[in-house]
């Protein structure tokens, strides 16, 4: 399939995903549409295990298009923009593949909000963040009220956004907005380094640890330990289970069946 506002290449059970929308990749309808379209296609295909979600230019992603935003002239208008954008990082967000976001500079609004709905986010040197949306009369409408507080916390959270100014890659590593910082030429090795540690392991105890991770997120701590204790058990009686335990106790590399 062909794209307009995306590359996409896959090796070593890894997709990368770029995002290619000049001069500043801008989250305009067709750009999020696109992104929909091929975060589906990754949802069926078997051999990519974790995605990463990177971009082309200068900018990781400065936002919504403000001309899309000027048009918004009515409450439905509005609403309806918000839930397509929300339904979209909340598929991200769910997917039992992990996502990477290689934050390779700005990355302000929507596209802070795009990359929190990515399971880890790696940031260049220099990179800012901001959910600047107060300064246009408006607020975070993907999500970032809802993700932000829960990832470093209402206090700081409530400062970013109700003051609009932006944060360094240091400051964002340092309050658990990114995981790592490292300069920019390294930014997509770096990511890749991860993944790679990550397709080292078995899919099934992969899968079941986002699912145990995201249930605990929404849910009360009793239900989270419950739904733990579910896939506990069930990876259990898995090939996987067995190769791995068996191949610590040999003391050699296991070799996953995915099964």
């Amino acid at each position: 399939m062909a794209h307009r506002f995306l590359t996409l290449t896959i090796a070593d059970r890894i997709a990368v995903i770029t995002l290619n929308n000049p001069p500043s990749n801008v989250l305009s309808t067709p750009v999020l549409q696109e992104l929909d379209q091929v975060f589906g296609t990754m949802e069926a295909v078997d051999t990519v295990r974790v995605i990463i979600f990177t971009a082309a230019g200068r900018f990781f992603c400065p936002g919504a298009d403000i001309n899309e935003l000027q048009e918004l002239q009515r409450g439905h208008q509005g609403a309806e923009m918000s839930g397509r954008g929300q339904a979209l990082l909340n598929r991200i967000e769910r997917f039992d593949k992990p996502v990477i976001a290689a934050i390779n500079g700005a990355c302000l609004g929507g596209g802070l909000e795009l990359a929190m709905a990515c399971h880890m986010r790696v940031a260049a040197e220099g990179a800012l963040f901001a959910l600047p949306e107060v300064k246009l009369g408006l607020i975070p409408g993907f999500g970032g009220t809802q993700r932000l507080p829960r990832i470093i916390g209402p206090s700081k959270a409530c400062e970013l956004i109700l003051t609009g100014e932006s944060i360094n890659a240091e400051e964002a590593l340092a309050m658990g907005l990114v995981n790592r910082v490292v300069p920019a030429k390294d930014i997509l090795p770096q990511a890749q380094v991860l993944a790679g540690m990550i397709t080292s392991k078995g899919r099934l105890a992969i899968q079941s640890a986002l699912r145990a991770i995201r249930t605990g997120l929404d849910s009360p701590l009793a239900e989270g330990l419950a739904r733990e204790t579910e896939l506990f058990g069930s990876l259990c009686e898995t090939p996987d289970k067995k190769e791995g335990t068996a191949a610590f106790l040999e003391k050699r590399p296991p070799k996953f069946l995915d099964h």
